[in-house]
């Protein structure tokens, strides 16, 4: 199925590539560089590109190009699968997913490609599987390697290659049986100037944290299972019964050194938020919902506003709740997409902190907790800039001033 896999760094440089049944020139990448100087964006690089003898199929992750070379029609959604599952695998050895990182354990990574592909197929591609095939980077392990010259390779088949729950080693134990769950929900809204909701997405997510001794079978059901929709599972779910009867039933998967129960309070609905909570080591399932209607359980009133013949501007945005049933509002992270004309912004918020990136335009507001009694708000002034002004067919001696 996949001949070839090439990394591509952000400035277009290949620093690594493996290939399987056969070597593909890195030549091949040329239909991929100009797909990307064609795309205004890092992400609008189309996920797959056909050429005269392949298709490139790709994905971007962590600011680094997995691009998959395959000679013969495949479900392009099978190698993207595939391709993020490498990326989590990465992640999940090498605690992060970075060019520096992949150089560095340049020789797991190989040893990791070659698991996970047999003849350019997928063979294994569970965490729990690969890690018993081949152990985990450590300082002393790579001493130890450097000195005898041994591998990280297993000697031992692992026990969930050949079994129906792969995800999954037999005989586990654990001295206190404990399950945990968090339902996170991540709403994108837009909202106009009198605080109306034109459109909302909600995105959720289950993340849990299983620790039960040998191969428990859970079911785990919902309120109103009939709100959720575009579901995405995890591969330990039995869909036919969650299409029959609308439950989850599962063989949860291993969890991972990283899997631990945190003190602070799971986030609950953080507004605008593009970050993914990762407290616990797989994700059961996610919904996708987009609907006009959406009621977000939060309200945004926010003015903008340039003076005349200046080049400030005032900012004012304030958030309250709504629609919470008694709930607390915790955790609420704001973004905003400032106009690329914007120079500077000098905000003052009440409560929380807010970062602005210059180069993105991107404004960033940490709200927290929404305290009723005292509403959080952002105010300050915004400055515009003017490049240049080209004028022709008259001479004059012109100068630039800035108005305040």
């Amino acid at each position: 199925m996949i001949h070839s896999l090439f990394l591509i760094n952000s400035s277009g440089d290949i620093f690594l590539e493996k290939h399987w049944k056969s070597v593909v020139s890195r030549s091949v990448c040329d239909y991929f560089f100009e797909a990307q100087e064609r795309a205004t964006e890092p992400e609008n690089v189309p996920p797959v590109i056909p050429t005269p003898h392949h298709y490139l199929i790709s994905v971007l992750r962590h600011r680094i190009y997995f691009v998959a070379v395959i000679q013969s029609e495949v479900p392009p959604l099978f190698v993207i699968e595939f391709l993020h599952r490498v990326v989590d695998t990465f992640q999940d050895y090498f605690g992060v997913c970075t060019e520096a990182a992949i150089k560095d354990n340049v020789v797991v990574v190989y040893e990791l490609l070659e698991e996970m592909l047999d003849n350019g197929f997928p063979l294994a591609t569970e965490s729990n599987i690969l890690k018993e095939l081949i152990k985990p980077p450590t300082i002393l392990r790579t001493m130890v390697n450097t000195i005898t010259g041994s591998t990280n390779v297993g000697e031992q088949l692992p026990t969930g290659q050949l079994s129906v729950v792969p995800w999954r080693r037999t005989g586990v134990k654990y001295t206190n049986n404990e399950a945990y769950f968090d339902v996170v929900e991540e709403i994108d809204a837009i909202i106009d100037k009198s605080g109306s909701t034109i459109t909302a997405e909600i995105q959720g997510v289950i993340d849990a944290c299983v620790k039960l001794t040998g191969m428990p079978d859970l079911t785990l059901s919902f309120m109103n299972p009939r709100l959720l929709d575009d579901v995405s599972f995890h591969p330990c779910v039995r869909f036919k019964r969650w299409e029959a009867e609308r439950i989850l039933s599962f063989i949860p998967p291993m969890e991972t050194s990283g899997c631990s129960r945190t003190t602070s309070a799971p986030r609950i609905a953080p507004i605008l938020s593009q970050n993914v909570n990762n407290t616990y080591d797989w994700s059961l399932f996610v919904v996708l919902v987009s609907s006009s209607l959406v009621a977000i359980p939060v309200y945004v009133k926010h003015n903008i506003s340039f003076r005349e013949g200046s080049s400030q501007g005032r900012f004012d945005l304030t958030l309250g709740p709504k629609q919470t049933m008694g709930k607390s509002v915790e955790a609420v992270l704001v973004s905003s997409q400032l106009p690329r004309g914007v120079l500077t912004a000098n905000l003052n918020p009440s409560q929380g902190t807010y970062t602005f990136d210059p180069v993105t335009k991107m404004l960033t507001w940490d709200v927290g907790k929404i305290n009723p009694q005292k509403l959080p708000s952002l105010k300050g002034t915004m400055r515009l800039k003017v490049n240049r002004l080209d004028m022709y067919g008259e001479k004059y001696n012109l100068s630039k001033a800035s108005n305040t």
